[in-house]
């Protein structure tokens, strides 16, 4: 901790929930900013843009701008150019994240016959199924129509694998619910592109120019968010705000370096770390 010049921070859960600001969210935001520690926001969100959620936050008071954030979707369109060059893809998710998947081939489904899953147009047919966050457009055509994908040899992408995030109704049910019916149905296995993927922390390390040793990552996520950075090296601090259940944290598959009650009480963990 001593060490620390970094921090990692998911978003939803942690410093707001339905985009509303979590009691001492922002002055914490604030006094960890003052102490000259670099920030950066990672979220598995896939309904917004970085623009989006950059606006909205500064609109709450929290310190922050596009470039501090880092989405699940600017971490996908980064691997498909890199493990799937040139890949025609089909994507299922709420909201328009369009903007952030810059230099993807995002192709229109719409020569689909929605109630049996079948391309009319051949060209149409994907090399890649991509899979965001669930909502609405997660129906019984769509969900097929990407069955009938994979079977045709389509690679299965996805942006989480989260099962549910809260929101101001509770909790509410994510993508990596229909993912893994997905991965049974098709006999096929998700290429995970956001958190807890290794490569997601390291792309936000690279990006602040700190190793491993010298971040801490804070989530309500106990395995996605917090576990999973601790495997890459992060210290990891889990606070038990937005989605996280005392017994998700007592089923866990390890225990969190850290435990707080909310992110308003971090600069107090890293003062003490410090020594002041």
């Amino acid at each position: 901790m001593e060490s620390v010049r970094a921090v990692l921070i998911d978003i939803d859960g942690v410093l707001t929930v339905s985009w509303e600001p979590l009691p001492g969210a922002v002055e914490a935001l604030r006094r960890i900013r003052a102490s000259g520690l670099g920030v950066a926001l990672v979220t598995n969100t896939t309904s917004r843009t970085r623009a989006s959620i950059a606006a909205t936050l500064a609109g709450a008071g929290f310190p922050v701008d596009a470039e501090d954030i880092l989405t699940a979707p600017a971490v996908t369109a980064a691997y498909l150019a890199e493990r799937h060059p040139g890949a025609r893809c089909t994507l299922l998710n709420s909201g328009d994240i369009a903007e952030d998947l810059a230099g993807v081939t995002l192709l229109d489904d719409a020569d689909t016959d929605t109630a049996t899953g079948t391309d009319t147009d051949t060209d149409t047919v994907p090399d890649v199924v991509v899979v965001g966050g669930a909502g609405p457009e997660f129906r019984y055509a769509a969900l097929n129509r990407a069955f009938g994908h994979l079977q045709r040899g389509a690679r299965l992408v996805a942006m989480h694998r989260n099962l549910y995030w809260r929101t101001d109704r509770g909790l509410q049910l994510d993508s990596g619910a229909f993912l893994l019916g997905l991965e049974r149905a098709a006999r096929t296995e998700a290429e995970i592109t956001g958190k807890p993927a290794p490569a997601f922390f390291e792309t936000a390390l690279a990006r602040l120019g700190v190793g491993p040793g010298e971040a801490l990552m804070v989530g309500d996520d106990i395995e996605s968010d917090v576990l999973a950075a601790q495997r890459t090296g992060i210290t990891g601090v889990l606070v038990k705000t937005g989605k996280y259940l005392p017994e998700s944290h007592r089923a866990a598959s390890g225990e969190p370096d850290h435990v707080l009650d909310s992110f308003a009480d971090l600069p107090a963990l890293l003062d003490a770390a410090a020594g002041r």
